[in-house]
């Protein structure tokens, strides 16, 4: 058909392939917490103190902000939490859960921010027009399709972070629940090869 799509071709949506890959990186982080106890999902386990809870918790905040108020859209209209990017906020406050915030707290505000996300995104065209207010002045103007790149990135990112802290927790590894994406091999075949890098890094760090 000159012109026209052939029969059985793909018609292209980005938005959705878009979409589909955030919502991917969304589900790898919190699946990451599931099976573990409240100490395990708040340990720090970097120097800089990087924790799973933490993780969700910074990244639920940068859908609110970047999906919300960068498209006037403010998810907190007033009173908002503590830890919420103003200039009286604790520096590294979103990084960490304090005490008073449980699991619960945490994790449903990350589901509401992909509600609340997700309606933004489903309302705009890519090409909308945004203000990312923390930006410097020159810079605030964005698509919304600028920010859903920035966003998936972002998120992907710190889904990242959680697969070695899961790790190094209790040994756990895999992308998503039923889609390890990960070499077949047993604890002792890990253990082998392990021990196999450690020894090509000495004989090369020695040379």
């Amino acid at each position: 058909m000159p012109g026209g799509r052939l029969p059985g071709m793909i018609e292209p949506n980005p938005k959705a392939d878009l979409l589909r890959y955030l919502q991917e990186g969304r589900d790898a982080l919190l699946w990451k917490l599931d099976g573990l106890s409240e100490y395990d999902i708040r340990r720090p386990l970097t120097p800089t103190g990087t924790n799973l809870l933490g993780l969700v918790k910074h990244v639920a905040g940068v859908e609110l902000g970047y999906f919300g108020d960068t498209f006037g859209r403010p998810f907190f209209d007033e009173d908002p939490p503590p830890w919420w990017y103003t200039q009286d906020a604790e520096p590294n406050s979103d990084m960490w859960a304090s005490a008073d915030e449980s699991r619960e707290d945490i994790v449903g505000l990350y589901r509401q921010a992909w509600e609340h996300s997700n309606s933004t995104i489903a309302s705009l065209t890519l090409d909308a027009i945004g203000h990312v207010p923390w930006w410097p002045e020159g810079r605030r103007e964005v698509t919304l399709h600028h920010i859903l790149v920035r966003v998936i990135s972002d998120t992907h990112r710190h889904a990242g972070h959680a697969d070695i802290v899961r790790e190094l927790i209790d040994g756990s590894v895999g992308h998503l629940q039923g889609k390890g994406n990960m070499p077949s091999g047993d604890q002792a075949s890990w253990e082998g090869h392990r021990s196999r890098l450690e020894r090509v890094a000495r004989e090369v760090g020695n040379r």
